[in-house]
């Protein structure tokens, strides 16, 4: 297999495209917004792990995936479960420890699932999800089907042995997976380059035999790119591929998190490059879509969010009989 891949960013891509990416960007920023508003004054409490900057990447590559593909994800993965298309009612009521939840309230953040939507599971252990993906793709192998696998986790993810385990064995059974590394730049408080010996995640798939993608995660059309050629490869019998997604992360490990660690400067110009804001922008100066167009789309991300928030709240606790049903 050959070294890293790069996409060119002025690869042409269907302006409908660019209009899907920017829909689901749209509602995964907005949903994050109110979630942190309603920490800040009470409304909300409980462990919250903000995807704020990291748009771009899920919304990139819904635009690729079916219903019928599977996604796993990471505790900061609220982002990844919006694009799969986890309805948010049941999404917020899960987050609330709700019994309108999609696991009853059982599972919380940490452990969020819906297979009807084909979020399969959501782990709070850093990297364990890399393994369960590789039994999920394996399923999807057996059955004969063009089911594809994608996983995504952090860049510290990939200093653990699940990491290098689930490659290698993903090389060798040649299976239909997509390894997404969100390199946001911090393992929760600890620098990529502080924390990290490669100077690029994809790097280390040259030891695997596996394609592998270093793409700019906020750019739109490079993250596109990469996803399709990723999921065509593993729906087509082509095998795994590692992309290395570069963003950054805005908010702190927890909102609680002071962020002392990260340097001001290079908060600042991150968050003046805000991918989301940044393809507004260009979806406009490019006649992709109107300010009426957006503003609708946007007023029905408001009022779904709302909606969910309110059922979320009105939603009871588990019952404490229900404590020892669906576990196995």
């Amino acid at each position: 297999m050959t070294a890293t891949l790069e996409v060119d960013p002025t690869t042409d891509i269907d302006p409908q495209i660019l209009l899907g990416i920017y829909t689901i960007a749209a509602k995964i920023k907005m949903y994050d917004d109110t979630y942190i508003s309603m920490l800040q004054t009470g409304k909300a409490t409980g462990m919250y792990y903000s995807p704020r900057g990291q748009e771009i990447i899920p919304s990139a590559i819904a635009q690729v995936l079916t219903k019928e593909d599977y996604v796993l994800t990471i505790y900061r993965g609220i982002h990844d479960q919006i694009a799969k298309g986890v309805p948010l009612r049941e999404l917020t009521a899960e987050f609330f420890g709700r019994v309108g939840g999609t696991c009853k309230g059982k599972g919380g953040p940490m452990h969020v699932t819906h297979p009807e939507s084909g979020l399969i599971v959501t782990t709070g252990v850093v990297g364990s999800g890399l393994p369960i993906a590789n039994g999920v793709a394996l399923s999807a192998q057996m059955r004969g089907t063009d089911q594809v696998t994608v996983v995504n986790f952090g860049d510290g993810a990939t200093n653990i042995g699940a990491f290098h385990e689930a490659m290698n064995l993903a090389s060798v059974w040649n299976l239909p997976v997509v390894f997404v590394c969100q390199n946001n730049q911090y393992a929760e408080y600890t620098a990529f380059a502080q924390g990290t010996s490669a100077a690029q995640i994809t790097d280390r798939a040259i030891g695997y035999s596996m394609r592998a993608f270093h793409v700019n995660g906020n750019n739109p059309v490079e993250m596109y790119e990469a996803a399709r050629q990723a999921v065509d490869a593993a729906r087509t019998g082509g095998g795994p591929t590692l992309i290395e997604a570069d963003t950054y992360r805005f908010r702190g490990h927890t909102p609680q998190d002071p962020m002392e660690y990260m340097p001001k400067e290079e908060r600042a110009a991150a968050e003046a490059a805000d991918p989301v804001p940044a393809l507004r922008r260009r979806l406009l100066e490019e006649g992709i879509a109107t300010e009426e167009q957006l503003k609708d789309i946007e007023d029905a991300h408001r009022a779904e969010i709302d909606d969910a928030f309110a059922f979320a709240e009105a939603s009871p606790q588990p019952d404490l009989s229900e404590l020892h049903t669906d576990l196995v």
